[in-house]
């Protein structure tokens, strides 16, 4: 069944890649963009391959733009199957905890959590008109307090405090809210997606990702995010990816 799809931060980057693979797949894909010229310049990228996907501009650190952006979802299509929550900064610059400003640790709240929050918030009176809504949340293995103090882990020497913190933050709004639907019996899913290290500009150029830290390729980074938001049914409160289970 075609599935009408928003992909937050999805013009470019893995953003992108989901829309791509999703709009193949038959789905009705719309990206949002904080830049209306960078939006509509990925919708007629993807036109090139016949891709027919909708833009709406969107800014998930403004209510004004949130709010147009759901009331055009809400004129255009009437209800909304899925929401991937994708938009996300890292500011950090690798600088020690000891030395961070709380300024940059607010940028990175303002968007990866607070603008996830209210995007979310938003969305739930078109994601209750659907079938069966669900919510995906892009997050990281890096917000996981398991793995930032087990020195086996793959991210036990990351130091982005910032963001780290705001992963997980946006993981405990997964943990709760995926309660709370359940328990209201609301036919919502919610869960999170840990990507992995992927060569996008998030973070630096892909030449520099790839050479530094060996990341994956845009379309091994969305793999799990594809398979959470095309299958029959999925569970609720998660925490995967292609591997697996990923801790909390």
């Amino acid at each position: 069944m075609t599935k009408t799809i928003l992909v937050t931060g999805g013009n470019q980057g893995m953003g992108l890649e989901m829309a791509t693979e999703l709009s193949e797949l038959g789905q009705t894909v719309i990206i949002g963009s904080r830049s209306v010229e960078k939006g509509q310049a990925a919708v007629k990228q993807l036109a090139q391959s016949n891709l027919q996907i909708d833009f709406v501009q969107l800014d998930v650190t403004n209510r004004t733009s949130i709010d147009a952006a759901i009331q055009y979802i809400t004129d255009e299509y009437g209800h909304l199957d899925t929401l991937i929550n994708n938009a996300g900064i890292a500011v950090d610059d690798h600088v020690a905890p000891s030395q961070l400003s709380t300024e940059k640790m607010r940028q990175d709240f303002e968007v990866n959590f607070f603008g996830l929050v209210d995007m979310t918030q938003a969305s739930l009176p078109l994601l209750k008109k659907a079938p069966e809504g669900r919510i995906i949340n892009i997050s990281s293995m890096m917000g996981s307090h398991v793995a930032a103090l087990d020195p086996n882990s793959e991210v036990f020497g990351a130091s982005a405090t910032g963001y780290q913190a705001s992963k997980s933050a946006a993981n405990m709004f997964t943990i709760q809210l995926a309660k709370e639907l359940k328990q209201s019996h609301v036919n919502i899913s919610v869960n999170a997606v840990d990507p992995g290290i992927v060569a996008t500009n998030f973070g630096g150029t892909p030449a520099q990702q790839s050479a530094a830290r060996g990341a994956k390729s845009p379309k091994a980074g969305v793999a799990r995010t594809i398979e959470l938001a095309t299958a029959d049914h999925v569970t609720t409160a998660s925490f995967t990816n292609t591997k697996g289970i990923v801790p909390w």
